[in-house]
């Protein structure tokens, strides 16, 4: 109230998930404020976002966008009678782009007080990206996720108020469109990334922005998309029953088991039962 607060430092460690990621945790002293300040924004922002945009919101979630992408390539495709073409993208190094400037200018248009605005300031400037001053939110701050949402909702309306996309799915930095016409998705192309770019600093991965048909396989939110059915990545596959030879605990079962069921893994989950009994010391070499 009498605005004095300052928000503390980061506690850095990595961890693997399987790719390397950077965590900063924030003392137990700034996480309630971080928590505080979630309880009253989410309810406000959460009916802003369109529809379409799963990630880290309540009733939404991987389940629900990857069973979204489903339903928008049966309605493209005309229940799977009509080729169907997937624009895929990724946002290069998100969360460690997002630009202050930018955030807090968003806020301070959707926030009509000035107090909450700067207050929100504080936290959002604790943290900068290595060698980037103004940039970046740390990838453990529970108000990063909301945050990086409000930043994103400035693209998503754009993709439905001006390119007029109706088929399209977001989860964080993937994102996917869908359109029974190739050249259409070509020429959308450069207007979002001119978007990205000039708006909200962003760039398009070069190396994991693809179109293709859904007849041909499309890799989304860790599932490999069919007219007909999904199936894991591969690479999830080989590190499931690698941990599940090396370490078969129940409760990792059960877990692998839960994921599965989202698929079409019959044969696979019979694999993973089976490898859970397997005798963990012959299978070290996996």
């Amino acid at each position: 109230m009498d605005k004095t607060y300052r928000h503390g430092p980061y506690k850095a460690f990595k961890i693997n998930d399987p790719k390397p990621r950077d965590i900063h945790k924030a003392t137990v002293r700034d996480r309630l404020l971080h928590h505080a300040i979630y309880r009253i924004l989410y309810p406000y922002f959460d009916p802003k976002f369109i529809f379409d945009s799963f990630s880290c919101r309540r009733s939404k979630g991987t389940h629900r966008a990857i069973n979204r992408f489903r339903d928008y390539a049966r309605k493209v495709s005309q229940n799977h009678t009509r080729t169907v073409w997937v624009l895929k993208c990724d946002i290069r190094k998100f969360f460690a782009n997002i630009d202050h400037a930018i955030l807090e200018d968003i806020l301070r248009k959707r926030i009509g007080n000035e107090d909450v605005v700067m207050l929100l300031s504080r936290v959002i400037e604790s943290f900068n990206t290595k060698g980037k001053l103004g940039v970046g939110l740390p990838l453990g701050n529970l108000t990063s996720q909301l945050l990086v949402n409000i930043y994103m909702n400035e693209f998503d309306h754009f993709l439905k108020r001006n390119l007029k996309i109706q088929y399209c799915v977001r989860y964080a930095d993937d994102f996917v469109i869908l359109h029974e016409n190739k050249k259409y998705l070509e020429n959308i192309l450069p207007r979002i990334s001119e978007f990205l770019e000039s708006k909200l600093r962003l760039s398009l991965h070069p190396d994991k922005v693809f179109m293709r048909t859904i007849a041909s396989g499309v890799d989304f939110l860790g599932w490999v998309h069919f007219p007909h059915h999904r199936v894991p990545r591969t690479s999830t596959r080989r590190r499931m029953l690698k941990n599940l030879a090396n370490n078969p605990k129940a409760g990792s079962l059960a877990s692998y088991q839960g994921l599965l069921s989202h698929g079409n893994t019959h044969k696979l989950q019979k694999e993973v039962v089976d490898r859970s009994k397997t005798d963990p010391a012959r299978n070290r070499g996996l």
